[in-house]
């Protein structure tokens, strides 16, 4: 095992015991219209993919189905702080997962630009029939996903993560098979 596939190990159930919580903070920035559109549109985008129904990895896929989740809202934040880079300073919530982000392109690899363009199409995209442009641009529609958001954080149970190297293999292959 090589030491990015230990420090996966180490840190992927953090990483799912702090989604509710990650997702909560970074939909505190959504109304701050200082944050320039496009960063708070690329936050907007990953929250919303929490809502996907067929998002890359099903939800219900144990020891799984959430990271993908994380992924993209650290990828999203990666995005954010590179239009925004005074979020690093307003946001340390948001530097935390765009720093995060550096080890998902190291497990990732060449996989990792595809996530990326993924992610970045998120920014026009729509879940539960709510886009983004709905989101950023009407406040009753901002004010519902964010209630929304809120209560999924809280109700959000962080699934299990076995440290079993074969996980990171499945991982990567299920992202490398559903990846445009």
């Amino acid at each position: 095992m090589n030491d990015v596939d230990r420090q996966c190990l180490d840190t992927f159930p953090q990483w799912l015991k702090s989604l509710g919580e990650d997702a909560k903070s970074a939909s505190a920035l959504l109304e701050d219209t200082s944050i320039p559109e496009g960063a708070r549109r690329y936050l907007t985008g990953a929250l919303n993919y929490l809502f996907k129904s067929l998002d890359l990895i099903s939800d219900g896929i144990e020891d799984l189905g959430f990271l993908d989740d994380a992924f993209v809202l650290r990828v999203a934040a990666a995005l954010a702080l590179e239009e925004a880079p005074s979020l690093r300073e307003a946001a340390p919530a948001v530097a935390r997962l765009a720093d995060d982000s550096a080890l998902v392109r190291s497990l990732l690899d060449a996989l990792y630009p595809r996530l990326e363009a993924y992610v970045k199409r998120l920014r026009t995209g729509t879940a539960r029939g709510r886009a983004v442009d709905d989101i950023l641009s009407d406040e009753a529609v901002r004010r519902d996903f964010l209630n929304e958001v809120s209560g999924w954080s809280v109700s959000y149970e962080a699934p299990t993560f076995t440290r079993d190297e074969k996980n990171l293999v499945k991982l990567k292959s299920f992202l490398s098979t559903q990846l445009p």
